[in-house]
């Protein structure tokens, strides 16, 4: 199964959305970073055709996904970063109103309701009206019906969003345990969230690919631009000091106090002298404030 952008091009009110994007996924897990306005959700919604691209060709196994239609859209599962829900509904009903969209059996569907509402910890709440969910509650139940067909694409925007760091575990970790056979997309500026599952990450700035590779090699490509340095732990307060004109000057993707010393990591190209080098613990915060920390 593969997935092909060829030079797909999206503008708004002559502002440039995705910029000539061409690009090819195949199965494994794509977590999408980018700052908000960085062209995340309109890429998402131009391969889940909810919004018609200017100019390009969107390929599934070599066959264009307009050209596709219905046979596309039921192989695949999308979760939007909002969705407007029937807040008189109960969870268990809207996942059966999904199903029936989604042309699954009624068995089928049982038995995956059952298991997506346990998955996303909902069963407790499954005859509960959506009206009285939190946001994190209705986050799950976004996710929860992505899932619903067991699709083999799935396009998942912000879906840790809103939710505690044991619930974003939680998921994090079931979409993992899913992702064999299946292309998946997830779009956050959680870096967190794709850090440990992404096969392969994608960096968008204004609408464009600014690096494309796997966890190593994003952070291989830092080698040199990452430094780490001591301060005193007073400085922290003492506007003149060294470490307020680091502050000033360059990127900080780390700051934290510890015995008496003020700990600071700096990102970029041409760091100041001094500091200890780092090779072998550069995380992908690092890449996302080397590429995005101007945004």
């Amino acid at each position: 199964m593969q997935i092909e952008l060829q030079k797909v091009n999206k503008e708004y009110a002559n502002v440039v959305a995705i910029d000539n994007m061409s690009a090819t996924f195949t199965e494994g897990i794509y977590g999408i970073l980018g700052a908000n306005g960085a062209g995340k959700t309109t890429l998402l919604n131009l391969l889940t055709d909810n919004t018609r691209r200017d100019a390009g060709a969107i390929l599934l196994d070599g066959k264009e996904i307009l050209d596709l239609g219905i046979h596309y859209r039921r192989q695949i599962g999308y979760m939007p970063q909002q969705q407007g829900f029937y807040n008189q509904m109960t969870a268990a009903s809207f996942l059966y109103y999904i199903a029936e969209l989604k042309e699954l059996r009624k068995s089928d569907a049982r038995a995956q309701i059952d298991d997506l509402l346990n998955v996303t910890n909902l069963t407790p709440f499954r005859n509960k009206r959506i009206a009285g969910f939190s946001g994190g509650m209705r986050q799950r139940l976004l996710l929860a019906q992505a899932l619903l067909g067991d699709p083999q694409i799935l396009f998942l925007d912000e879906p840790t969003a809103g939710l505690d760091p044991k619930e974003r575990i939680r998921i994090r970790n079931y979409i993992s345990s899913i992702s064999q056979g299946k292309i998946i997309f997830l779009a956050t500026h959680i870096v967190s969230d794709i850090e440990l599952i992404a096969s392969q990450i994608m960096i968008l700035k204004k609408g464009r690919i600014i690096h494309f590779g796997s966890h190593g090699e994003l952070t291989n490509a830092l080698r040199g631009k990452v430094k780490d340095y001591e301060f005193d732990a007073d400085e922290i307060d003492d506007a003149n000091s060294s470490y307020s004109q680091f502050r000033k000057e360059y990127r900080m993707s780390n700051v934290f106090v510890g015995n008496g010393l003020l700990h600071v990591r700096l990102v970029g190209d041409n760091l100041p002298k001094g500091g200890m080098q780092v090779s072998d613990h550069i995380t992908l915060e690092d890449v996302y404030l080397y590429y995005l920390g101007d945004e």
